[in-house]
């Protein structure tokens, strides 16, 4: 069947729950359902976290709640971890670091159209995690090229016990630090970030896709070899929508676009309807369509999703949840209104 469109809902990761059970529930709400990220559960199930386990040179403390490297560390430990680099234990994401992940992987989720997991990617990790001086990982030339392909071997893994849930099972690679490549003060500029990012994509197996909230270049992240783009449209839909070009040659190329559209904080879900949400797509959608992007086409290799993922809110999980349900039912809505197939 291969990656799903027709406007099927998924959502992104981290949520607000403290309760798994409920968090859980409410994932498998959507019709393609994933393991949720509960930072406010306990510090393992922060998203850079997960993706820090067994990497060499890490200090946590989850106490304080701080994930830190430490250079001398990394070279102590990492023979270590190249001689066991053949052994999926090392990539995978433990019990420890993500009760809910593991609990994920005993549902029967056959039926469903697909299933998705998710990574925090090596652009983020390498921009958030500091060595003992404070500065990124990124920047370390010894340290980086091992990162990218640590991380490709850390979804694999993952995909892979994912497709035993489900053959059309596929990845989020989380990249909320791809916008400040393009930022003059990044000191990691667009020409490095594609090189370091065309070979880290070429180890991973498809379908594989990236995730973002922020406004990079589009015509930079549209024309990188994945096959499917998750982003903040509520947001960037404007500034989304100008780069036409880019995203014909993505559809082009079968690419599914993931249309972030429900906010999740409280002040902005409350002005908002399902109504308006449904004609703040429809202006996008038809704008791209002046531009010559079949609208028919475009639908078939969409999904809808919340805009972004929330902690902060006065409520927590509750604003999350209605984010959740408003989805669904703009996607009945507009599945309904266009001839879409559920499947």
């Amino acid at each position: 069947m291969g990656l799903p469109g027709n406007l099927l809902t998924t959502a992104m990761a981290v949520m607000p729950h403290t309760n798994v059970e409920r968090a859980l529930e409410t994932a498998l709400q959507l019709d393609i359902p994933f393991w949720p990220q509960l930072p406010n559960l306990n510090y393992y199930e922060d998203m850079y976290v997960q993706a820090a386990e067994h990497f060499p040179g890490i200090l946590l403390d989850v106490e304080q709640r701080t994930l830190r490297f430490s250079m001398d560390k990394f070279l102590e430990e990492i023979e270590e971890t190249l001689a066991r680099m053949d052994d999926p234990a090392v990539f995978d994401i433990s019990e420890a670091y993500s009760v809910v992940y593991h609990r994920f992987l005993t549902l029967d989720l056959s039926r469903r159209p697909a299933v998705r997991g998710q990574l925090e990617g090596p652009v983020s990790f390498g921009f958030n995690v500091l060595d003992q001086d404070r500065r990124p990982i990124l920047f370390h030339d010894t340290v980086r090229p091992f990162m990218f392909d640590f991380m490709a071997r850390r979804i694999n893994v993952q995909l892979e016990r994912l497709k035993r849930l489900n053959p059309n099972a596929f990845m989020f690679v989380d990249e909320p630090g791809l916008q400040f490549v393009f930022s003059a003060l990044s000191g990691y500029g667009e020409v490095k970030a594609r090189q370091d990012l065309d070979g880290f994509l070429a180890q991973v197996v498809r379908p594989r896709g990236i995730h973002l909230c922020g406004n990079p270049d589009w015509d930079f992240l549209l024309g990188l070899d994945m096959d499917i783009v998750s982003l903040d449209v509520y947001t960037n839909g404007e500034v989304f929508s100008s780069y036409n070009g880019a995203i014909r040659r993505f559809l082009d190329r079968g690419g599914v676009i993931v249309w972030g559209i429900v906010p999740t904080g409280m002040e902005n879900f409350e002005k908002e309807s399902v109504e308006s949400l449904e004609a703040q797509l429809e202006d996008i959608w038809e704008s791209l369509g002046r531009k010559g992007i079949d609208r028919d086409r475009l639908l078939s290799r969409s999904l809808l999703s919340p805009a972004t993922c929330c902690l902060i809110n006065p409520d927590r999980e509750k604003t999350v949840e209605k984010a959740f349900d408003a989805v669904l039912r703009l996607s009945r809505r507009l599945r309904e209104k266009y001839g879409l197939e559920s499947g």
